[in-house]
């Protein structure tokens, strides 16, 4: 008997928070054991390098700043897919979905420029959020409609929703004052988000709806409900849910956070609406969803480390190394947390032989 054919592979029953947790820092780690292999070969010191990462996202109020600005937009983000993904929605249209929810925000600082701030920003933020929402609902009842499959049509929309970003940027809405440049105007003072503790007061929007995504997927009846039908949707239908009804929500709650996260963008950091707005965070989100297991707190910390490898690609650059090893790094821990699941979900053993037996 071979080798090969003395493997054997079964399905775990239930693996242990705690052995998944542990498999999952293994994975982390043999992620920056095989980075720091290439780094080796290119010829860079890969301890210099991971505390380069370290100090350059934090060693000022202003990349610390940066840091944080990256870490919020990508947490809510992160949240919104999140919503999707447990009910096997794939949305890949965060991305427009978050230039949807600026634009809507912008909308209303633009119509409404004599408000207060204090009702101005939350007429911005739900705003963003129905703008959002109602993006992301174009492909899903596209999908109820024509079976279409969401993937393809929400990757389809991103641009679609930056082309149109674009439009505003070189027509009705260009700035007369940018000098022939294709630009909207800066946003008022009373259309611009706080700073509290040196950070825009998006991170306490974005804590505080941690929580309240992390209560209502756990214990309520619709999070229950998403969690029914991502596993069958045979088996939802059979417990008398609607499941169009529980899609559509799904969906709306999804985009709607994106477009929260756009609005945020938009008023404290951008000040304005720009089709440069991302930077491609809304694809990012994506990865950092996936990593923290669609586990809302996991977001903030999955999200925060790539936010420092992110902000960390100028000083790798200042070493001489190139910009891509930030990316070379986040495909690395990508691929062993990912190949790291079939671990969590099988046991691999070894048949015995006649002799041994």
């Amino acid at each position: 008997m071979t080798i090969a054919d003395r493997i054997h592979i079964s399905k775990r029953s239930n693996a242990s928070n705690a052995s998944m947790a542990l498999t999952n820092v293994i994975a982390i780690v043999a992620a920056l054991v095989a980075s720091g292999l290439i780094m080796l070969i290119m010829g860079f010191n890969p301890f210099a390098v991971y505390g380069n990462i370290v100090t350059s996202s934090m060693s000022s109020a202003f990349s610390v700043r940066e840091t944080l600005n990256t870490t919020i937009l990508l947490t809510i983000l992160s949240l919104g897919i999140s919503v999707a993904f447990r009910m096997k929605f794939w949305n890949i249209g965060a991305e427009g979905q978050l230039y949807m929810g600026a634009f809507g925000a912008t909308l209303m600082a633009f119509s409404f420029p004599d408000l207060p701030a204090g009702v101005l920003l939350p007429l911005m933020g739900l705003a963003g959020f129905v703008f959002g929402g109602i993006w992301a609902l174009i492909p899903a009842l596209i999908k109820v409609k024509f079976s279409t499959s969401e993937t393809l049509v929400t990757l389809m929309m991103n641009y679609i929703a930056i082309a149109f970003i674009e439009y505003l940027e070189a027509g009705p809405w260009k700035d007369p004052a940018a000098l022939g440049a294709n630009k909207i105007a800066r946003f008022a003072g009373n259309a611009v988000l706080p700073r509290v503790f040196g950070v825009h007061a998006g991170w306490i929007v974005t804590l505080v709806l941690v929580v309240v995504m992390a209560i209502m997927m756990k214990y309520s009846k619709i999070g229950y409900q998403i969690d029914v039908l991502g596993e069958s949707e045979t088996t939802a239908r059979y417990a008398g849910m609607n499941t169009l009804k529980v899609t559509l929500i799904a969906v709306l709650v999804s985009g709607g956070l994106c477009g929260i996260g756009g609005f945020m963008q938009a008023s404290a950091v951008e000040k304005s609406l720009t089709a440069q707005l991302s930077g491609g965070l809304g694809f990012t989100a994506v990865i950092t969803a996936w990593l923290a297991k669609l586990k809302p707190p996991v977001m903030v910390v999955v999200s925060f480390v790539f936010a420092m490898l992110l902000n960390s690609q100028s000083s790798l650059q200042s070493m001489g190394m190139p910009a891509a090893m930030a990316g070379i790094l986040q495909g690395m821990i990508i691929f062993f947390v990912l190949g790291s699941e079939f671990f969590i979900n099988y046991r691999i053993s070894l048949r015995k032989t006649e002799k041994e037996g």
